[in-house]
């Protein structure tokens, strides 16, 4: 297993005989990036199956094998790893050799640092992206339209549009709690549409602070303030031909309503510092958990940057308004977690499905998906009962089914007692002192409520 590298900075290894070499790396990149260095191809082998490197400087030429060697071994250790090739001569045949067996770049001695920095800035953001796309390719398993799992009359209207706005470019603007997956909704529109194939860039507008959220959404020229050290590309050039997912749109603050506003109906951006508009053509699909025209009304969002956003609404219903899903939306997350955990849980009593069913889920799909994934965890073998179950949701349904509302207060209030007594029995399988625990009261109390209220071993 790798070590980590010494501190939180980019580990990079300079592999040079030469130690003057070697302190002109150190001089360079030191303090951007964390240097480690090695004086041939053998110790470079060694330092890179022991430490975390993430870019690697090798010299062409070195008295125990040449860079050229080298650099096969290193991309048969790991392929992904970035490798550039440092040469005393600028020849085509040098750098076409290097880059045909795996070289991501090649610079020349002396070396100018801005293109030193530069080059290993841009090897390490080219691994980031193609990490990124990695990733990303590892999801359109989950953006499939299979796998948005509903067949209730409110799932079949957001199917019908789902299946309108996937054939066009239309703007989008989701609404719904959180947990109703607005993020899994705005997915699967992207890559099945004609844009899947160009990049999906989501953001959470809620999350960054406000004074970066500009330099986020748009980029910055080099030495547009103190710390910009370089130019960083923002979200609307890196989502260029793809699209770009706003969730919480309504956390903006009105500043920079105004200024996406001119984005979508310019469809060009400039980045702070530059003076150039930068052309962008983006799909935008936003998100929001709040109510926008009650916001319009207290002022705290744009009337004309809501239309904008608003040309197809699409309202994601609340699990509890759609329970004829719940049972297929938890087969679907235990077959999920039977893969995840190599477990092969058969499935659900009908009396756990039930408890599932009546539960209304305040924490939407979100909550279900994690209270399954915990009983898949949690269990070896056989089936869910509904005693697994968390004790708020399984109380609650043995309580809906078991109670009866008939006979005076005082009945009632008895007959109460007597059912919440019995399912929290239940729960903890007999066991008293749980129970007693469970209930706030001492062990004798309990056992004085059993006689009194008459429960019944076979009763439970």
């Amino acid at each position: 297993m790798k070590k980590k590298a010494r501190n939180d900075l980019p580990a990079v290894l300079v592999v040079d005989d030469e130690n003057a070499i070697l302190e002109t790396f150190k001089l360079i990149l030191e303090g951007r990036f964390n240097v480690l260095t090695a004086t041939s191809g053998k110790q470079a082998l060694t330092k890179i199956a022991d430490e975390a490197i993430q870019l690697v400087f090798l010299d062409i030429k070195m008295p125990d094998a040449d860079g050229m060697q080298i650099l096969p071994q290193i991309k048969e250790y790991d392929e992904n790893l970035p490798v550039i090739i440092a040469t005393a001569t600028d020849t085509a045949k040098a750098a076409v050799e290097a880059i045909h067996l795996g070289a991501c770049n090649y610079i020349t001695k002396p070396f100018d640092p801005d293109e030193l920095i530069t080059v290993a800035e841009k090897a390490l953001e080219q691994v980031k992206l193609i990490k990124e796309i990695a990733y990303l390719r590892s999801q359109r398993e989950d953006v499939r339209f299979d796998n948005i799992i509903g067949k209730s009359k409110k799932m079949q209207e957001v199917y019908r549009i789902i299946d309108k706005v996937t054939k066009n470019d239309a703007t989008v603007l989701i609404s719904g709690e959180s947990g109703t997956g607005k993020e899994l909704i705005t997915r699967a529109i992207h890559f099945n549409s004609a844009r899947s194939q160009k990049p999906f860039i989501p953001i959470n507008c809620a999350s960054i602070p406000d004074n970066l959220l500009e330099s986020e959404l748009f980029g910055y020229e080099k030495g547009a303030f103190t710390d910009a050290a370089r130019q960083k590309l923002g979200m609307f050039e890196l989502a260029n031909e793809g699209t770009l997912f706003l969730d919480e749109i309504s956390s903006l603050r009105l500043d920079m309503q105004a200024k996406l506003l001119r984005v979508l109906e310019e469809k060009e951006i400039q980045r702070i510092g530059g003076i150039k508009l930068i052309k962008v053509d983006v799909r935008i699909i936003s998100a929001t958990n709040s109510d926008l025209k009650q916001a319009i009304k207290e002022g705290k969002f744009r009337k004309d940057l809501y239309y904008r956003l608003n040309v197809v609404p699409l309202e994601l219903p609340l699990l509890k308004e759609r329970k004829e899903d719940i049972p297929l939306l938890a087969e679907h997350f235990l077959s999920i977690y039977n893969k995840s955990f190599r477990k092969n849980i058969e499935g659900f009593t009908a009396e756990a499905l039930g408890c599932l069913a009546a539960y209304d889920w305040p924490g939407n799909i979100r909550e279900l998906k994690n209270i399954i994934e915990r009983l898949v965890a949690l269990k070896d073998s056989g089936v869910i009962e509904a005693q697994e179950l968390p004790f708020d949701i399984f109380i609650k349904c043995r309580l809906v089914s078991d109670f009866k509302t008939e006979g005076d207060l005082r009945n009632a209030c008895d007959d109460f007692e007597k059912e919440y007594i019995k399912a929290v029995l239940d729960k903890v399988n007999g066991n008293k002192t749980k129970a007693a625990r469970i209930l706030g009261i001492h062990r004798n109390a309990l056992f004085n409520k059993i006689k009194n209220l008459q429960i019944k071993k076979e009763e439970r």
